[in-house]
């Protein structure tokens, strides 16, 4: 972004300020005008971005549904012994982390989400359908740790797509509608799993675990197709959109941020990556990341630990479903609390410590009532995951490119915490897995004291923006880098704030 785009963008809010809403929107006919287009706008986007709901149910169902095959047949039939399921699990997380850097970085540069994701979607839907003709651990190694090099490219693509489009206190509620599909994945994906394995078992001379791969798989290719045709690119390149609305849509992220995009077109996806691993915020903001990941272990083994209530497999699928359809409604719930108050930390925290509250009650009984509401109240802790990365998005917002790979790096970080969660729940721990439980909490515990000291260094930050606001820094004299290293200076001159 050049000097005078952004004294352009100081002069517009100062004039907004001084003669009203109406001179500043004039553009587009005025502050009605504008608000009636962008809620237009906003209706589009959210129709559209509305197909990444079903795409993460999907993503998650392919990448989980070896949790639902292991109650019929699965390590009987592949002969999987010892530890070689829990390796199962997590090799899938070796091409997950490597792939997820290198693919926003990709997907920053081609500017076409609505090409890349749905392809990588098809790739992924196949190799799940192959899963299931394996005979042997080698194969499902194979098929799985192939899977996670393609999944890799969905989520934090999707991530930085909405935040592509959405500004800070919009983005929280839209993250929350995206992990939805990853909660209701686990309701859904149980459902949909206790109706094939029980009556597709033995048709056409395949197990009904060999079906589940099958049919979930070729589900995944079909909506694949759909969605070329349905997610949106880029605001900048974006060919359904009027030129008013594309327009208004870029304005709207450079009023958001206090600079806009452009300032990239002078940078690289090199420099994005030296600027994103050169920061301690996105080294903190990953360690955190990944203490919550290990306290959301159980969601590989949720038919497990249900399992552990003592009912049929049937009843132990439909079991899985309640819990996951409660932590949806209260994760949407408390990210739209978190948007209209303008607050992530306390709406990060809560949820982490209710879930606390859960793991304590699942390691201290057996009682069937007991442990089937602490699964509810463990499940419900992934609301304050949700607002996490929202936080993220708002704490690291330019340069895109810093940001793209910002959100790729510490989500792929954090999977470092699926790796090791694959072995927190060994079945010798059950049926109380009271060290599992123990373990969950210590991250937990974790997650929520390094939160405390990033909301205190951000609200040290916009003290200071604060005091170099009034004091009037920089000015006219201030030379725009275009290289990142100038973003919070033009954030303190255009009134940018952290939220906390």
């Amino acid at each position: 972004m050049s000097k005078d785009d952004v004294n352009h963008l100081e002069t517009r809010r100062s004039t907004s300020h001084l003669h009203g809403d109406e001179l500043l929107d004039a553009e587009f006919g005025g502050h009605e005008a504008r608000r009636s287009l962008e809620r237009k706008l906003l209706r589009k986007i959210d129709a559209r971005m509305s197909i990444l709901v079903a795409i993460y149910i999907l993503n998650y169902i392919d990448r989980n549904n070896a949790a639902a095959a292991r109650l019929r047949g699965f390590e009987a039939d592949l002969n999987l012994h010892g530890q070689q399921f829990a390796t199962l699990l997590s090799i899938l997380y070796v091409g997950y982390i490597t792939m997820q850097v290198p693919s926003n970085m990709f997907l920053d540069r081609i500017g076409k989400p609505s090409i890349y994701l749905p392809i990588c979607m098809l790739i992924w839907g196949l190799i799940s359908v192959l899963t299931g003709i394996t005979h042997n651990f080698t194969g499902a190694l194979l098929t799985r740790f192939f899977l996670g090099f393609v999944e890799a490219a969905f989520f934090p693509g999707a991530l930085y797509l909405l935040s592509k489009w959405y500004t800070k206190k919009e983005l929280g509620l839209r993250n929350a509608i995206l992990f939805c599909g990853n909660l209701l994945s686990n309701a859904f994906g149980g459902l949909l799993a206790a109706g094939i394995l029980n009556g597709m078992q033995g048709k056409l001379g395949h197990a009904a675990w060999r079906w589940l791969f099958y049919i979930e798989g070729a589900l995944t290719m079909a909506v694949a197709i759909i969605a070329i045709w349905v997610l949106p690119d880029f605001p900048a390149t974006t060919s359904w959109l009027t030129p008013e609305e594309r327009k208004l849509a870029e304005l709207r992220m450079q009023e958001d941020a206090g600079v806009g995009d452009e300032e990239d077109k002078h940078g690289s996806l090199t420099r994005g990556l030296v600027l994103a691993l050169t920061d301690w915020k996105v080294w903190w903001l990953a360690l955190a990341l990944t203490a919550q990941v290990i306290g959301l272990s159980f969601n590989a083994y949720f038919p497990t630990l249900t399992a552990t209530l003592g009912y049929n497999r049937t009843i132990t699928l439909l079991l899985c479903a309640p819990p996951w359809f409660f932590a949806a409604a209260v994760a949407f719930i408390v990210a739209r609390h978190s948007d209209a108050s303008g607050s992530r930390y306390w709406h990060i925290v809560v949820p982490l410590i209710i879930g606390m509250v859960g793991f304590i009650i699942s390691l201290s009984t057996l009682n069937t009532a007991a442990r089937y509401i602490s699964l509810f109240l463990a499940a419900q802790s992934y609301a304050g995951f949700i607002v996490f990365f929202a936080w993220i998005s708002n704490i690291i917002p330019r340069p895109p490119s810093k940001r793209a790979v910002a959100l790729a790096f510490i989500n792929a970080f954090s999977q470092l915490g699926n790796v090791a969660g694959s072995y927190v729940w060994p079945s010798k721990w059950g049926p109380s897995y009271r060290y599992s439980y123990a373990i969950c909490i210590s991250c937990f515990g974790l997650a929520i004291a390094m939160c405390t000291v990033m909301r205190w260094h951000l609200k040290k930050e916009n003290e200071r923006f604060e005091r170099e606001q009034k004091e009037g820094l920089g000015q006219q004299e201030q030379v725009v880098k275009g290289d990142g290293t100038d973003v919070p200076v033009i954030q303190a001159r255009t009134g940018f704030r952290y939220l906390l």
